[in-house]
């Protein structure tokens, strides 16, 4: 029997999520193979698992925590940001993994009606987050065509111009699902304008490990600048959820707001999970790297199955992930057909570029397998896309 009374507007507004679509549309496929979700092949360090494993039976485990995360993860987290980050006068607060960091942020800092900024391609769960709190002005900036990095022409007038100034301006770095890294240079003039427009720059650095071919992450801080990390990828803990807030510790009341938003939301990131993201981080960051570094191997074998599509057709490899590649121009309204029809046919999937504000490309992730799962993957969308490139979707 239905119901009269109506559904939320912003939900029903909100875009439907990229990877719930994905796995409706591989569920029941035995023969599958999956270069959609952002997700690395590792597991948490073992001896980090070892530790936890002893805690089950403590009581403390199962008990609620402080909103803003053990006292001890905090420390360790604050120290890590100063050592490695060059953070000095920013405080942390622990969520349960960076997209509820995000929510976080834009439930602090945004009020219903207000506008923001992102960049094409942008992650399209950052994007439903505004959607679905109320701002109803989602400005997407423009990526250089060669580069993807973010117009930072385009944004300085877009600050300019816009009545009331936009309320928040938002990046991944390194990038999904580009990619690509932006250039410290680059990042700074992004805050200046930022700062001078008198708006906030929120900084995605999920993949901050994530860097190639002799690059190196750096972060930058600011009184206008919230940085958001992530234990998932990084420490192979996707389904433990744990990330983190470093927030300016300077500003007034920031803390205080932030506090109301995490008590409403998940009161505290799990004890047992924060307890992991402890040990893992006792790890260091080589542990990390180390892993990162085999990626690379992974991510030849996926440059070379996206060779049909042409060598101007791929960007991104720099950072993080991902390489973005764009389809032949007959499918630029139809990537997600095309989607359907490699997992029909070849037996792989990716994600649809038009779920990140850019139809006719694809993301493909080169994390999520091992070696040589990958390089099966990979045979498998390189016939994809010769048979596409040169007969179209044959049935």
């Amino acid at each position: 029997m239905g119901s009269n009374a109506a559904l939320a507007r912003r939900a029903l507004l909100t875009n439907t999520p990229v990877m719930v679509e994905i796995q409706e549309l591989i569920r029941g496929r035995k023969n599958c193979v999956s270069l959609a979700q952002g997700v690395v092949y590792w597991q948490p360090p073992k001896e980090a698992l070892e530790k936890v494993r002893e805690l089950v039976w403590e009581p403390s485990i199962s008990r609620y925590g402080g909103d803003e995360g053990l006292p001890e993860l905090r420390e360790a987290l604050t120290e890590k940001l100063r050592r490695e980050n060059n953070l000095h006068k920013s405080s942390v607060m622990v969520t349960a993994g960076a997209n509820q960091a995000f929510v976080n942020i834009v439930l602090t800092l945004c009020d219903p009606g207000d506008s923001v900024v992102m960049f094409a391609p942008y992650y399209f769960n950052s994007y439903m987050s505004f959607q679905m709190t109320g701002v109803t002005d989602i400005f997407v900036g423009p990526g250089d065509s060669k580069t993807l990095h973010p117009d930072a022409d385009w944004l300085e007038e877009k600050l300019l111009q816009s009545k009331p100034t936009p309320k928040l301006v938002t990046v991944v770095n390194p990038g999904n699902p580009s990619g690509t890294y932006i250039p410290e240079p680059l990042l700074k003039r992004i805050s200046d304008l930022c700062k001078n427009a008198g708006c906030w720059l929120v900084i995605d650095n999920t993949y901050e490990y994530f860097m190639y071919d002799g690059r190196r992450h750096v972060c930058i801080e600011d009184n206008h600048i919230v940085n958001i990390f992530s234990f998932s990828k990084a420490y192979g803990m996707m389904g433990w959820r744990v990330g983190y807030i470093a927030y300016p510790s300077e500003v007034k009341g920031f803390a205080e707001q932030l506090l109301k938003i995490q008590d409403n939301i998940p009161i505290c990131a799990a004890i047992i999970s924060q307890r992991l993201a402890l040990h893992s981080l006792e790890m260091g960051p080589n542990w990390v790297t180390d892993r990162v570094k085999d990626l690379v191997k992974n991510r030849e074998l996926l440059m070379d199955a996206l060779s049909p599509l042409g060598i101007d057709a791929v960007k991104g490899g720099e950072g993080a992930i991902y390489l973005w590649a764009k389809l032949p121009e007959a499918y630029k309204d139809d990537d997600f057909e095309v989607v359907r029809w490699l997992v029909k046919k070849h037996g792989v999937v990716v994600i649809p570029g038009s779920s990140s504000g850019c139809g006719g490309y694809v993301r493909i992730s080169f994390g999520g397998l091992p070696e040589n799962e990958c390089r099966a993957a990979a045979e498998r969308l390189k016939r994809g896309l010769e048979q596409l490139v040169e007969e179209g979707m044959v049935p």
